[in-house]
Parts: C-alpha cells; sequence; structure tokens
C-alpha cells in the first residue's frame, strides 16, 4: 500500500513568530521603561531624556541618514566618527548595517523587495515587523563599500553597542536610576519609533509633491518630530540633497545645523536639489517611470479585459482574422493589439485621464502613459495567445 505524499509547500526561512536572540536587547529596552515603577521619575531625568531624544535624533537624520546613508555632505574623519558614535548610541545597530538597509530600500522603494513597504507588507511590519525577521540582522557591507575601509567604523559594526552602553552609564551617573530608566530608556524608545514612523507612516500619510514611483510623503508633523525628515516625498524626489524641505517653510533643523557646521568648516560640499528639482519640472528616471506605469496598470482589471476580449475573438465572426494573427504572433501579440482598436482595451486617453488623476504634474507623463499603455498590451497579448493556443 502506498501512502499519498504529503503536499509540498515553500519552503520559508523567515520565521517571525519566534523571537530570535539578536531582537533580545530591542525587547528589554521597551521593557526596561517599565522600571520607573519603582525609580520614579524626576525632573532631572525627564530633562535629560528630553534632551537625549533631540541630540540623538540628530545623530539620526545628519549621521545615520544623510551622511552614511547618502553622502549628501562631506567631513573629516573625527567628525564622522563622532556622529557614528552619536548616531549609534541610539541602539539602532551600526551605521554600515543601517545605511546598507536604507540603500536598499530607495532602490527597491515600495516594491516586493523593498525591506520595509506599508504597500506590500502592511503598516506594522513596516513599522517594527520586520526588524524580527532574521535575514535582516545581517549587513550587506558591499552597499557600503565607501565606509568599510576605515577601521574605526569597523570596529564600531562590530561592537555596535558600545556608544549606547557608554551613554547609558553617563545617565545613570548624572541622575541615578531614574538617570537611566527615563533619561536612557525612555528616550531610546520614542527615537525608535519616531525613526520607524518615516518607514511606515511617511510612506500612507502626507501630500505627494513630485512623481517618484513610491508612496513616499511629505508629512509636516513627522517633520518637526524628526528634525526635518517628514519631508519624506521631496527626499525620494532627490536623495542625495542635504536638505529635505524644500520650501522656505517646509521646516528643517537638522539641515539648518548642517549649515552652521558648514559655517564652522566641520562640515563642506552640502549637495543641493538642482532647480528643475525644486521647480517640478525634472524628467523622471527609466525606473520611476517604470514603477508609475506599474501603478496605473494596477487600476485597471486586466483579467477582466483579456477574459472579455477572448470571449468577442470566440464569438464576433469579424474578429476570427484578428484570432489568427494573434495566435501567430505569440510572443508579440502586443504589437497587433498596438494597431487595432478593440472594445475593452483601455485607450492612450483612458490611460492618460486614470495617470493625471493619480500623479502630481510631471513632465514625464506621457512617458508613463507610454509604458503602461505597452504593459497592459503586453499582459492582455499574453493571456490571449494562451487561451487561443
Amino acid at each position: 500500500m502506498h501512502s499519498t505524499p504529503a503536499p509540498k509547500h515553500p519552503q520559508h526561512d523567515d520565521h517571525d513568530d519566534i523571537v530570535y536572540p539578536q531582537t533580545i536587547p530591542f525587547i528589554l529596552v521597551h521593557l526596561a521603561c517599565f522600571a520607573a515603577i519603582w525609580t520614579g521619575v524626576t525632573w532631572e531625568a525627564v530633562t535629560i531624556a528630553v534632551s537625549l531624544y533631540w541630540l540623538r535624533m540628530f545623530g539620526i537624520t545628519a549621521g545615520y541618514h544623510r551622511y552614511f546613508s547618502h553622502r549628501s555632505f562631506a567631513t573629516g574623519r573625527v567628525f564622522q566618527f563622532i556622529l557614528a558614535c552619536l548616531a549609534q548610541s541610539t541602539a539602532q545597530k551600526s551605521v554600515l548595517w543601517w545605511a546598507a538597509k536604507h540603500r536598499h530600500h530607495h532602490l527597491f522603494s515600495d516594491t516586493e523587495h523593498d525591506v520595509h513597504s506599508p504597500r506590500h507588507a502592511g503598516f506594522l511590519s513596516a513599522h517594527v515587523r520586520w526588524i524580527f525577521i532574521p535575514k535582516h540582522e545581517k549587513a550587506d557591507l558591499v552597499k557600503v563599500g565607501d565606509f568599510t575601509k576605515y577601521p574605526e567604523l569597523m570596529w564600531l559594526h562590530k561592537y555596535e553597542l558600545v556608544p549606547a552602553v557608554v551613554l547609558a552609564g553617563i545617565t545613570y551617573l548624572i541622575a541615578g536610576w531614574s538617570g537611566l530608566i527615563v533619561g536612557f530608556f525612555w528616550s531610546t524608545v520614542v527615537v525608535y519609533h519616531a525613526t520607524f514612523c518615516i518607514n511606515s507612516l511617511a510612506h500612507v500619510h502626507g501630500s505627494k509633491r513630485y512623481v517618484t514611483g513610491d508612496d513616499s510623503r511629505n508629512n509636516w508633523l513627522l517633520a518637526f518630530f524628526t528634525m526635518g525628515e517628514g519631508w519624506h516625498n521631496n527626499h525620494h524626489a532627490y536623495q542625495a540633497s542635504v536638505r529635505q524641505g524644500f520650501r522656505w517653510w517646509e521646516i528643517d533643523p537638522t539641515f539648518y545645523i548642517i549649515k552652521a557646521l558648514s559655517c564652522l568648516g566641520i562640515v563642506w560640499d552640502l549637495k543641493s536639489p538642482p532647480e528643475a528639482v525644486l521647480r517640478n519640472e525634472q524628467r523622471l528616471g527609466s525606473r520611476v517611470i517604470d514603477r508609475a506605469a506599474k501603478d496605473v496598470v494596477a487600476t485597471f482589471n486586466v483579467e477582466s479585459i483579456s477574459a472579455k476580449l477572448s470571449h468577442a475573438l470566440e464569438t464576433t465572426p469579424g474578429l476570427a482574422d484578428l484570432r489568427v494573427r494573434l495566435a501567430a504572433a505569440q510572443h508579440r501579440a502586443h504589437e497587433v493589439l498596438a494597431h487595432v482598436h478593440l472594445p475593452h482595451v483601455p485607450t492612450r486617453d483612458e490611460i492618460w485621464d486614470r495617470a493625471s488623476t493619480m500623479f502630481v504634474k510631471t513632465r514625464s507623463l506621457d512617458e508613463i502613459v507610454e509604458r503602461a499603455h505597452r504593459l497592459i498590451l503586453e499582459s492582455v497579448g499574453t493571456r490571449l495567445v494562451t487561451t487561443i493556443g
């Protein structure tokens, strides 16, 4: 007697229902906050917490993000090391790990390969759950080869928690247990989630000035709590800019501090967005156009269009010749469809109308519409050839 083999299921390496050892410190930092029940909350500790929040937020925005991830300004090795220590005092892993993950995010922003995309993974996963997936523990140092040549940064990468532990010790020496729990741990947790909100909320809530091929948005409230990082759609429109508030009223404290440091000669070579970007007149890159076109295509029910057209081909005598041509064309069926007007298949004008309601002003709308039209024809053509065959 032969037993029926069990159905095969795809193997998953990412069991996010398990607490991995690497995430235990992250969990303990949150749990430590409850120790304030026993230590009490002193004004001195609260002052330390508020001060450390803003100081370390600058470490994240200027250090982790604008310098190590995007090289939006230049500096010497001494201040580079200071920035790295300040950033890592937030206990968000090494600057090399952080920058590698962030550069990956920009390459695949809001695609299925994005590390933290609300569109594909859901809000909670984009905000914090992705941290518990073990494959994200490792840093792809190839992506940050411009920094791995510095031995001091490699040392910080190896001993990533040293700056945070030292800072925790200082808060204890200054204000005792309340200084440690409230001053260090409370501010660390708030800094965590303010940072994570850029991954989650800044891709869900806010306004869009630029077509970026992703869901990045400008959010003034997030910009306030993250010292300018909330102007996220601006940032995705021109990632190398040291300034993320492109308008005078878009408050960007991180940029103001970096500008002051440049006046002192501590940093230099501050990168700014071109005038074409500021006026929203730049031509979009092919990758952005392709992503935007796919977003347009997703608003059309290609399956339904293909089914209706297939039925028409089978039941309409006048379309018999087209049916033969499509069968002969095989993988070039979209070229046949491009030269005939058929019911159910959206025209360029219909796609234009849809795209113009989806996107803000852009000089590249024609290219987006053309690409979306081709993608629809390719998808429909592939389905029709399969049906006909």
